[in-house]
């Protein structure tokens, strides 16, 4: 059960200290024995990632990017549709899961176009200096960004003049950024 709800690297935190020390050694040891013969040693080297200027609203538990909503399916779409776990990815630091192999091939080319805004923050909330995480069940995309809101209400509210909080919200969104844990 825990392999469908825990992300891998959800998983990778929930280890006991020692099971973490032995990991890499083990990962040594098994490159050493199962590399062809005349190879030497083969060790997998992650790439590293390249830093974003946001936040992302992520599950504390699971470690889900936006509960785990398919953020390409928004703009394909047009609806909030969850994510499989056979189609995942890791990108700012959060696993992001997708609906198909496509969505998730879209969103490795050009995450920035498809991540929402805020980094998932409602932006009525940031333009009043809170950092309230939005639920993907509460979205509009306006200018070729998707927004996540708290609350239908405060989507209505942004949707009566989207311009204005959206431009409000940059203001404040530094010194809310500010107030995020990391």
């Amino acid at each position: 059960m825990i392999a469908r709800t825990m992300t891998a690297p959800r998983r990778q935190r929930k280890l006991r200290p020692y099971q973490r020390r032995a990991l890499p050694g083990m990962a040594l040891l098994a490159g050493l024995f199962l590399a062809p013969a005349g190879s030497g040693p083969s060790i997998s080297i992650p790439a590293v990632l390249a830093a974003t200027t946001e936040q992302i609203v992520s599950d504390r538990n699971s470690g889900l990017a936006i509960n785990g909503f398919d953020p390409v399916a928004y703009f394909i779409d047009r609806k909030a549709i969850p994510g499989e776990d056979v189609f995942q990815l890791t990108h700012g630091g959060v696993v992001w899961r997708f609906h198909s192999e496509g969505n998730r091939a879209a969103f490795a080319l050009d995450p920035d176009v498809y991540m929402p805004r805020f980094g998932g923050y409602d932006p009525v909330g940031v333009a009043r200096g809170v950092a309230v995480p939005g639920d993907p069940r509460f979205w509009i995309i306006a200018g070729e960004r998707l927004y996540l809101f708290y609350t239908a209400e405060a989507r209505n509210a942004f949707a009566a003049d989207a311009e204005q909080v959206a431009a409000a919200a940059d203001k404040r969104w530094p010194q809310v950024r500010l107030t995020l844990s990391p």
